[in-house]
Protein backbone atom coordinates (compact mmCIF):
# COMPACT_ATOMS: atom_id res chain seq x y z
CA UNK A 1 0.00 0.00 0.00
CA UNK A 2 0.98 3.40 -0.49
CA UNK A 3 1.62 4.23 3.53
CA UNK A 4 3.73 1.15 3.32
CA UNK A 5 5.73 2.24 0.49
CA UNK A 6 6.56 5.57 2.43
CA UNK A 7 7.66 3.65 5.67
CA UNK A 8 10.35 1.76 3.36
CA UNK A 9 11.79 4.43 1.94
CA UNK A 10 11.81 6.43 5.49
CA UNK A 11 13.89 3.33 6.63
CA UNK A 12 16.02 3.47 3.51
CA UNK A 13 16.80 7.37 3.58
CA UNK A 14 17.91 6.33 7.84
CA UNK A 15 19.87 3.85 6.55
CA UNK A 16 22.07 6.21 4.17
CA UNK A 17 22.10 9.30 6.97
CA UNK A 18 23.91 5.97 9.33
CA UNK A 19 26.55 5.35 6.90
CA UNK A 20 27.14 8.87 6.39
CA UNK A 21 27.27 9.84 9.78
CA UNK A 22 28.02 6.94 11.75
CA UNK A 23 28.85 9.21 14.98
CA UNK A 24 25.42 9.65 15.12
CA UNK A 25 24.47 6.13 16.22
CA UNK A 26 25.26 4.07 19.31
CA UNK A 27 28.40 2.24 19.93
CA UNK A 28 27.87 -1.67 19.66
CA UNK A 29 30.31 -3.53 18.13
CA UNK A 30 28.73 -3.85 14.78
CA UNK A 31 28.94 -0.08 14.22
CA UNK A 32 30.30 -0.05 10.30
CA UNK A 33 32.57 2.78 11.85
CA UNK A 34 34.44 0.41 14.13
CA UNK A 35 35.60 -1.46 11.50
CA UNK A 36 37.60 1.35 10.24
CA UNK A 37 40.84 0.30 11.90
CA UNK A 38 40.80 -3.33 10.51
CA UNK A 39 40.14 -2.06 7.06
CA UNK A 40 43.15 0.30 7.11
CA UNK A 41 45.30 -2.15 8.21
CA UNK A 42 44.31 -5.10 5.77
CA UNK A 43 45.00 -1.83 3.50
CA UNK A 44 48.89 -1.27 4.91
CA UNK A 45 49.07 -4.85 4.75
CA UNK A 46 48.15 -5.25 0.83
CA UNK A 47 50.18 -2.17 0.33
CA UNK A 48 53.54 -3.89 2.48
CA UNK A 49 52.70 -6.91 0.00
CA UNK A 50 52.55 -5.15 -3.42
CA UNK A 51 55.73 -3.39 -2.10
CA UNK A 52 57.34 -6.45 -1.34
CA UNK A 53 56.56 -8.38 -4.81
CA UNK A 54 57.72 -5.11 -6.40
CA UNK A 55 60.74 -5.15 -4.27
CA UNK A 56 61.66 -9.24 -5.03
CA UNK A 57 60.74 -8.51 -8.91
CA UNK A 58 63.42 -5.55 -9.05
CA UNK A 59 65.73 -7.74 -7.48
CA UNK A 60 65.26 -10.45 -10.13
CA UNK A 61 66.19 -7.54 -12.86
CA UNK A 62 70.00 -9.29 -11.58
CA UNK A 63 70.47 -12.46 -10.91
CA UNK A 64 73.85 -12.44 -11.63
CA UNK A 65 74.73 -10.79 -8.19
CA UNK A 66 76.19 -12.64 -5.71
CA UNK A 67 75.55 -12.86 -1.78
CA UNK A 68 78.98 -10.67 -1.65
CA UNK A 69 77.85 -8.53 -4.13
CA UNK A 70 74.56 -7.97 -2.44
CA UNK A 71 76.09 -7.22 0.91
CA UNK A 72 79.04 -4.78 -0.62
CA UNK A 73 76.06 -3.04 -2.52
CA UNK A 74 74.10 -2.65 0.75
CA UNK A 75 76.94 -1.33 2.71
CA UNK A 76 78.18 1.11 0.01
CA UNK A 77 74.18 2.50 -0.23
CA UNK A 78 74.52 3.18 3.85
CA UNK A 79 78.17 4.94 3.71
CA UNK A 80 76.31 7.58 0.89
CA UNK A 81 72.53 7.89 3.63
CA UNK A 82 75.01 8.92 5.89
CA UNK A 83 76.19 12.45 4.06
CA UNK A 84 79.04 13.05 1.76
CA UNK A 85 81.61 11.39 4.30
CA UNK A 86 84.24 9.54 2.34
CA UNK A 87 84.72 5.51 2.83
CA UNK A 88 86.13 4.71 5.85
CA UNK A 89 88.39 2.04 4.31
CA UNK A 90 90.14 4.90 2.48
CA UNK A 91 92.70 6.89 3.55
CA UNK A 92 94.78 9.99 2.14
CA UNK A 93 98.29 10.07 3.35
CA UNK A 94 100.22 13.25 3.27
CA UNK A 95 104.28 13.64 4.23
CA UNK A 96 106.64 16.13 5.20
CA UNK A 97 109.54 15.42 2.61
CA UNK A 98 112.05 13.75 5.03
CA UNK A 99 109.10 10.69 5.30
CA UNK A 100 108.61 9.94 2.02
CA UNK A 101 110.32 7.24 1.81
CA UNK A 102 108.66 5.78 5.17
CA UNK A 103 105.24 7.38 3.09
CA UNK A 104 105.36 5.05 0.92
CA UNK A 105 106.16 1.89 2.46
CA UNK A 106 102.87 2.92 4.78
CA UNK A 107 100.75 2.62 1.65
CA UNK A 108 102.36 -0.46 0.55
CA UNK A 109 101.60 -2.76 3.25
CA UNK A 110 99.12 -5.31 3.39
CA UNK A 111 95.67 -3.95 5.33
CA UNK A 112 92.02 -3.24 4.96
CA UNK A 113 92.86 0.00 4.10
CA UNK A 114 93.16 1.55 0.81
CA UNK A 115 95.94 3.93 1.99
CA UNK A 116 97.13 6.74 -0.76
CA UNK A 117 99.81 8.82 -0.56
CA UNK A 118 99.03 12.58 -1.95
CA UNK A 119 102.00 15.48 -2.52
CA UNK A 120 102.59 19.15 -0.62
CA UNK A 121 104.20 21.53 -2.32
CA UNK A 122 107.48 22.68 -0.08
CA UNK A 123 108.69 25.73 -1.14
CA UNK A 124 109.99 28.78 0.08
CA UNK A 125 109.60 32.13 -0.04
CA UNK A 126 113.33 34.53 -0.75
CA UNK A 127 112.86 35.41 2.89
CA UNK A 128 112.97 32.01 3.82
CA UNK A 129 109.60 31.34 5.12
CA UNK A 130 107.37 28.80 3.83
CA UNK A 131 105.51 28.59 1.17
CA UNK A 132 103.01 25.48 0.87
CA UNK A 133 100.54 24.14 -0.78
CA UNK A 134 98.02 21.28 -0.37
CA UNK A 135 97.67 19.14 -3.65
CA UNK A 136 94.12 18.07 -4.64
CA UNK A 137 92.57 19.93 -1.59
CA UNK A 138 89.41 20.21 -3.11
CA UNK A 139 89.48 16.35 -3.90
CA UNK A 140 89.83 15.42 0.01
CA UNK A 141 86.60 17.00 1.31
CA UNK A 142 85.18 14.77 3.06
CA UNK A 143 87.61 11.91 3.23
CA UNK A 144 89.22 10.77 5.86
CA UNK A 145 93.14 12.53 6.07
CA UNK A 146 96.58 11.61 7.48
CA UNK A 147 99.61 13.51 8.18
CA UNK A 148 103.11 11.65 8.47
CA UNK A 149 105.23 14.45 10.30
CA UNK A 150 109.16 14.00 11.56
CA UNK A 151 109.89 17.08 14.19
CA UNK A 152 113.91 15.78 13.51
CA UNK A 153 114.76 19.79 14.45
CA UNK A 154 112.96 23.13 15.51
CA UNK A 155 113.60 24.70 11.84
CA UNK A 156 110.93 21.84 10.00
CA UNK A 157 108.12 22.14 13.18
CA UNK A 158 106.79 25.27 11.90
CA UNK A 159 106.42 24.43 8.45
CA UNK A 160 104.50 21.10 9.62
CA UNK A 161 102.94 22.78 11.98
CA UNK A 162 101.29 24.94 9.57
CA UNK A 163 99.88 21.86 7.20
CA UNK A 164 98.96 20.23 10.68
CA UNK A 165 96.65 23.14 11.24
CA UNK A 166 95.49 23.78 7.83
CA UNK A 167 94.06 20.13 6.87
CA UNK A 168 91.52 19.93 9.74
CA UNK A 169 89.97 23.05 7.97
CA UNK A 170 89.56 21.26 4.50
CA UNK A 171 85.89 20.04 5.21
CA UNK A 172 87.89 16.59 5.64
CA UNK A 173 85.96 13.69 7.58
CA UNK A 174 88.62 12.65 9.94
CA UNK A 175 92.16 13.77 10.49
CA UNK A 176 95.00 11.22 11.94
CA UNK A 177 98.26 12.68 12.92
CA UNK A 178 101.36 10.67 12.65
CA UNK A 179 104.77 11.35 14.65
CA UNK A 180 106.64 8.55 14.93
CA UNK A 181 109.38 10.49 17.51
CA UNK A 182 108.20 12.57 20.01
CA UNK A 183 111.39 14.73 20.45
CA UNK A 184 110.80 16.53 23.41
CA UNK A 185 109.46 13.75 25.46
CA UNK A 186 112.68 13.09 27.63
CA UNK A 187 112.22 16.82 28.98
CA UNK A 188 108.77 16.14 30.85
CA UNK A 189 109.91 16.97 34.33
CA UNK A 190 111.13 19.82 36.31
CA UNK A 191 114.07 18.85 38.65
CA UNK A 192 114.51 22.14 40.05
CA UNK A 193 113.35 26.19 39.30
CA UNK A 194 113.56 28.04 36.38
CA UNK A 195 113.47 24.59 34.04
CA UNK A 196 111.10 24.59 31.27
CA UNK A 197 109.39 21.24 30.10
CA UNK A 198 109.23 21.52 26.56
CA UNK A 199 107.39 17.94 26.18
CA UNK A 200 104.36 20.33 27.94
CA UNK A 201 105.29 22.93 25.22
CA UNK A 202 105.24 20.69 22.28
CA UNK A 203 101.68 18.89 23.92
CA UNK A 204 100.19 21.99 24.04
CA UNK A 205 100.73 23.40 20.74
CA UNK A 206 99.65 19.93 19.23
CA UNK A 207 96.85 20.03 21.61
CA UNK A 208 95.45 23.29 19.59
CA UNK A 209 94.93 21.32 16.08
CA UNK A 210 91.31 22.51 15.08
CA UNK A 211 89.16 19.70 14.97
CA UNK A 212 87.91 18.27 11.75
CA UNK A 213 84.42 16.73 10.85
CA UNK A 214 85.02 13.64 13.05
CA UNK A 215 86.17 15.39 15.83
CA UNK A 216 89.05 15.69 17.64
CA UNK A 217 92.79 14.49 15.78
CA UNK A 218 93.94 10.99 16.54
CA UNK A 219 97.88 10.78 17.48
CA UNK A 220 100.00 8.02 16.41
CA UNK A 221 103.61 8.72 18.17
CA UNK A 222 105.72 5.69 19.37
CA UNK A 223 107.49 4.46 22.81
CA UNK A 224 106.70 7.94 23.86
CA UNK A 225 109.76 8.64 26.88
CA UNK A 226 107.35 8.52 29.94
CA UNK A 227 103.59 7.12 29.46
CA UNK A 228 102.16 9.73 31.91
CA UNK A 229 102.60 12.35 28.95
CA UNK A 230 99.28 11.41 27.79
CA UNK A 231 97.85 13.81 30.36
CA UNK A 232 99.71 16.66 28.69
CA UNK A 233 97.64 17.02 25.98
CA UNK A 234 94.01 18.79 25.51
CA UNK A 235 90.99 17.30 24.47
CA UNK A 236 91.73 18.51 20.76
CA UNK A 237 93.60 15.63 20.54
CA UNK A 238 93.56 11.80 21.43
CA UNK A 239 97.08 10.48 21.49
CA UNK A 240 97.35 6.55 20.36
CA UNK A 241 101.08 5.49 22.31
CA UNK A 242 102.43 2.38 19.77
CA UNK A 243 105.32 0.26 20.70
CA UNK A 244 107.93 -0.61 18.60
CA UNK A 245 109.04 -3.69 20.80
CA UNK A 246 107.48 -6.24 18.46
CA UNK A 247 109.56 -5.99 15.60
CA UNK A 248 112.96 -6.80 17.97
CA UNK A 249 110.69 -9.67 19.00
CA UNK A 250 110.70 -10.85 15.80
CA UNK A 251 114.55 -10.04 15.42
CA UNK A 252 115.34 -11.89 18.10
CA UNK A 253 113.66 -15.04 17.69
CA UNK A 254 115.96 -15.22 13.89
CA UNK A 255 119.02 -15.12 15.97
CA UNK A 256 120.79 -18.25 15.99
CA UNK A 257 121.28 -17.95 19.56
CA UNK A 258 117.85 -16.94 20.71
CA UNK A 259 117.60 -19.67 23.14
CA UNK A 260 120.55 -17.67 25.24
CA UNK A 261 119.30 -14.12 24.96
CA UNK A 262 118.79 -12.08 28.31
CA UNK A 263 117.09 -8.18 28.40
CA UNK A 264 119.02 -5.76 29.74
CA UNK A 265 117.96 -2.52 30.99
CA UNK A 266 120.56 0.79 30.98
CA UNK A 267 117.89 2.23 33.89
CA UNK A 268 115.54 1.68 36.46
CA UNK A 269 113.44 3.79 34.06
CA UNK A 270 113.50 1.68 31.23
CA UNK A 271 112.97 -1.20 33.01
CA UNK A 272 109.38 -0.10 34.21
CA UNK A 273 108.96 0.97 30.88
CA UNK A 274 109.59 -1.91 29.16
CA UNK A 275 109.76 -5.23 31.09
CA UNK A 276 106.37 -5.89 30.89
CA UNK A 277 107.05 -6.94 27.28
CA UNK A 278 109.95 -9.20 28.12
CA UNK A 279 108.15 -11.56 30.55
CA UNK A 280 109.37 -14.80 28.97
CA UNK A 281 112.76 -13.52 28.78
CA UNK A 282 115.31 -13.49 31.97
CA UNK A 283 116.10 -10.09 32.31
CA UNK A 284 119.73 -7.74 33.69
CA UNK A 285 118.77 -3.88 35.24
CA UNK A 286 121.53 -1.58 35.55
CA UNK A 287 121.83 1.42 37.51
CA UNK A 288 123.58 4.31 36.67
CA UNK A 289 124.62 7.91 38.03
CA UNK A 290 125.38 10.87 36.64
CA UNK A 291 128.78 13.11 38.00
CA UNK A 292 128.01 15.57 34.90
CA UNK A 293 129.08 14.70 31.24
CA UNK A 294 130.34 11.33 33.11
CA UNK A 295 127.98 8.01 33.76
CA UNK A 296 128.81 5.69 36.29
CA UNK A 297 126.81 2.09 35.42
CA UNK A 298 126.64 -0.84 37.90
CA UNK A 299 124.92 -4.06 37.74
CA UNK A 300 121.89 -3.85 40.36
CA UNK A 301 120.21 -7.43 39.32
CA UNK A 302 120.04 -10.08 36.99
CA UNK A 303 122.93 -12.89 35.60
CA UNK A 304 124.66 -11.98 32.30
CA UNK A 305 126.94 -14.98 32.48
CA UNK A 306 127.71 -16.68 29.06
CA UNK A 307 124.32 -14.49 27.53
CA UNK A 308 123.47 -12.65 24.83
CA UNK A 309 122.53 -9.80 26.21
CA UNK A 310 120.28 -7.36 24.32
CA UNK A 311 120.07 -3.51 25.92
CA UNK A 312 116.37 -1.73 25.21
CA UNK A 313 115.79 1.60 25.55
CA UNK A 314 112.86 4.22 24.02
CA UNK A 315 116.05 6.58 22.44
CA UNK A 316 119.84 6.70 21.90
CA UNK A 317 121.56 10.61 21.56
CA UNK A 318 124.94 10.32 22.45
CA UNK A 319 124.82 6.39 23.23
CA UNK A 320 127.76 7.36 26.15
CA UNK A 321 124.74 5.09 28.94
CA UNK A 322 124.66 2.57 26.27
CA UNK A 323 128.10 2.00 25.74
CA UNK A 324 128.77 2.22 29.75
CA UNK A 325 126.41 -0.52 29.87
CA UNK A 326 127.99 -2.73 27.49
CA UNK A 327 131.27 -2.70 29.52
CA UNK A 328 129.47 -3.51 32.38
CA UNK A 329 127.42 -6.23 31.26
CA UNK A 330 131.17 -7.79 29.57
CA UNK A 331 132.93 -7.43 33.15
CA UNK A 332 130.04 -9.47 34.71
CA UNK A 333 130.62 -12.69 31.54
CA UNK A 334 128.17 -11.45 28.89
CA UNK A 335 129.00 -13.35 26.05
CA UNK A 336 127.17 -11.34 23.12
CA UNK A 337 126.04 -7.87 23.52
CA UNK A 338 123.69 -6.02 21.45
CA UNK A 339 121.34 -3.41 21.44
CA UNK A 340 117.67 -2.16 20.75
CA UNK A 341 116.14 1.44 20.72
CA UNK A 342 113.17 2.85 18.77
CA UNK A 343 114.41 6.44 18.37
CA UNK A 344 118.31 6.88 17.16
CA UNK A 345 118.73 10.01 17.12
CA UNK A 346 122.37 10.61 17.36
CA UNK A 347 123.19 14.14 17.33
CA UNK A 348 126.49 15.66 15.38
CA UNK A 349 126.86 12.00 14.13
CA UNK A 350 127.72 10.07 17.52
CA UNK A 351 126.66 7.13 15.41
CA UNK A 352 130.39 6.93 14.81
CA UNK A 353 131.14 5.43 18.12
CA UNK A 354 129.08 2.63 17.01
CA UNK A 355 130.61 1.86 14.16
CA UNK A 356 134.02 2.47 14.86
CA UNK A 357 133.45 -0.52 17.79
CA UNK A 358 133.31 -4.42 17.94
CA UNK A 359 131.52 -4.15 21.11
CA UNK A 360 127.96 -4.53 19.53
CA UNK A 361 126.78 -7.53 17.89
CA UNK A 362 123.83 -6.02 16.89
CA UNK A 363 121.88 -2.57 16.92
CA UNK A 364 118.43 -2.21 16.38
CA UNK A 365 117.07 1.21 15.61
CA UNK A 366 113.52 1.65 13.81
CA UNK A 367 112.81 4.65 10.95
CA UNK A 368 111.39 7.14 13.15
CA UNK A 369 114.31 9.76 12.94
CA UNK A 370 114.98 9.75 8.88
CA UNK A 371 118.26 12.06 9.32
CA UNK A 372 119.74 8.89 11.18
CA UNK A 373 119.06 6.00 8.75
CA UNK A 374 120.59 8.25 5.52
CA UNK A 375 123.89 7.56 8.00
CA UNK A 376 123.41 4.31 9.49
CA UNK A 377 122.24 2.34 6.39
CA UNK A 378 124.11 -0.89 5.66
CA UNK A 379 126.75 0.00 8.41
CA UNK A 380 127.37 -2.41 10.89
CA UNK A 381 126.32 -2.79 13.99
CA UNK A 382 123.23 -1.26 12.48
CA UNK A 383 119.48 -2.49 11.27
CA UNK A 384 117.05 -0.93 10.23
CA UNK A 385 113.04 -2.07 11.54
CA UNK A 386 110.58 0.07 9.72
CA UNK A 387 107.34 1.10 11.46
CA UNK A 388 105.36 0.95 7.97
CA UNK A 389 103.66 -2.30 8.82
CA UNK A 390 102.56 -1.32 12.89
CA UNK A 391 101.81 2.40 11.49
CA UNK A 392 99.07 0.92 8.57
CA UNK A 393 98.22 -1.63 11.25
CA UNK A 394 97.32 1.42 13.74
CA UNK A 395 95.52 3.34 10.84
CA UNK A 396 92.91 0.63 10.70
CA UNK A 397 91.45 1.78 14.17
Amino acid sequence: SRCDRLRAAHASKRSLTARAHPSDQPLTRSSPWRLEPRRASAARSRNASGFRARFKSASDVRPTMSAEDVDREAKRLRRESFGPYGDPHKKYLYYCPQMKDLAKAIAAQPSHLDIQTREISWKKFPDGFPNLFVEGAESIRGKHVAFLASFNNPETIFEQISVIYSLPKMFIASFTLILPFFPTGTAERVDREGEIPTAVTLARILSHIPLSRGGPTGMITFDIHALQERFYFGDNITPCFETGIPLLLESIKELPDADDVVIAYPDEGAMKRFHTFFEAFHEVVCTKVRKGVERLVTLKEGEPQGKHVVIVDDLVQSGGTLIECGKVLVENGAKKISAFCTHGVFPNDKHERFTGSDMFENFWITDSCPQTVERVQGKKPFKILSLAGRIAQALEF
